[in-house]
């Protein structure tokens, strides 16, 4: 459970006043903070770009100290039911021959608490707990915000004042380069593609992974899932337009086409997928979180990047440590506390991050080849427990590094 440290002296003078509080960003980090905002007396509104929702998305995991935060949120048994129960993953050649199969939980180093789940799955869960009692605003982003006064311009509406605005806007954040820290992104050196395209090799809850130097794909379907996923990682250092979905599918044409396995029928089923998506693989790291009446949360504060496993829970994390603050006191004096607690965290998280990445994409045959030899011979080793906790520990260890303090909510 968390752990309970500065016991909270009852809710501040300054929430109160049900002060009001403008997020930016529909998709985990934004309603979860809605969550807890609404738990201690806040006026909420959430202004989103998309005109919806947004489903799909890749699988995602919550581990350690976000699991106290879904626990307390009534919602684990919830994300436990939809869990994506992923139960093996293979390495293949380019033939699709099965090299090694791995249990999922053990490659992922997932422990046996920790849950994996879709991210629509979870953004649903989020917005349907708290769309009752919070404004969501679809189709419409902050075009102008002032930090010293909170008034926000908006591209449709008309200009409003609030007493709190938060960016929960992703890796791109509007609200971090109109009001806070300019841009703040750190480009890893590589690319990556994620879109649901058709199950045609029916996997049943199993993950495959197909690396050659520089490039890896990887394809998987969960339960209840009848499509598959796919993800291309690559290493590149090439400018893209990142509206412009044709330069981007040309781009992983160009690096992926004649690659071998299921390469090139993934490659014409992501060009016609609903919901394809291309970026760079990238981390946030700001000297600030916040300015003002302003400030930030999850990707937009803090992105760790996908390779990290972390995302998802950082978002959480930082949702519950940010609204708990504010709930305390004064922006001036909860967005310090926020982010004195979150930097240990975060560093942590950015550094799994930036390590995972570079076991992800191979450099030469031979590494490809011995990275699943080692795994083929992991589970006959005398000291497989050994070997496999040492592996998983930076994981565990990231994903805890941060106390928990208590917050009352109102009554």
């Amino acid at each position: 459970m968390a752990h309970h440290v500065r016991p909270t002296t009852g809710v501040s003078a300054f929430n109160r006043g049900m002060k009001s509080v403008l997020i930016v960003g529909a998709s985990i980090a934004g309603p979860a903070l809605a969550w807890w905002l609404h738990r201690y007396g806040f006026e909420v509104t959430v202004v989103e770009r998309a005109p919806a929702l947004l489903p799909g998305g890749y699988k995602v995991d919550i581990r350690g100290a976000a699991l106290d935060v879904v626990a307390q949120m009534g919602l684990k048994d919830r994300l436990e039911g939809l869990g994506t129960d992923m139960r093996f993953m293979s390495f293949v050649n380019s033939t699709g021959r099965r090299l090694v199969d791995v249990r999922a939980d053990l490659f992922m180093g997932r422990g046996e608490a920790d849950l994996e789940v879709m991210r629509g799955d979870l953004s649903q869960i989020l917005y349907d707990e708290t769309r009752a009692n919070v404004d969501y605003r679809f189709g419409d982003t902050v075009t102008g915000l002032n930090a010293v006064t909170g008034e926000v311009t908006f591209e449709h509406a008309d200009a409003q004042s609030y007493d709190v605005v938060i960016g929960a806007d992703g890796l791109h954040s509007t609200v971090r380069r109109l009001a806070v820290a300019g841009d703040g992104v750190h480009d890893l050196g590589h690319l990556v593609s994620i879109a649901t395209v058709p199950n045609h090799l029916e996997l049943d809850r199993w993950e495959l992974i197909y690396s050659v130097p520089g490039r890896t794909v990887n394809l998987y379907s969960t339960a209840r899932d009848t499509d598959a996923k796919v993800l291309f990682l690559f290493s590149a250092d090439q400018p893209y337009e990142r509206q412009d979905t044709e330069q981007q599918l040309r781009i992983l044409n160009t690096t992926f086409r004649g690659a071998g396995w299921e390469t090139d029928r993934l490659l014409e089923a992501a060009a016609t997928s609903d919901d394809f998506y291309f970026d760079t693989v990238s981390q946030v790291q700001l000297d600030r979180y916040s300015v003002d009446r302003v400030s930030l949360v999850g990707d937009a504060a803090y992105c760790p990047s996908f390779a990290s496993g972390q995302g998802t829970s950082l978002a959480l994390v930082g949702a519950y440590v940010l609204a708990g603050e504010l709930s305390r006191s004064t922006p001036a004096t909860a967005f310090p506390a926020y982010e004195q607690l979150m930097r240990p965290y975060v560093a942590r998280n950015l550094k799994l991050g930036r390590d995972n990445l570079g076991r992800m994409i191979s450099k030469s045959p031979l590494q490809s080849w011995m990275g699943a030899m080692m795994l083929r011979v992991l589970p006959k080793l005398p000291l497989k427990d050994t070997l496999v906790a040492k592996v998983t520990q930076p994981i565990h260890d990231a994903s805890r590094a941060i106390e928990l303090p208590s917050y009352q909510t109102v009554s």
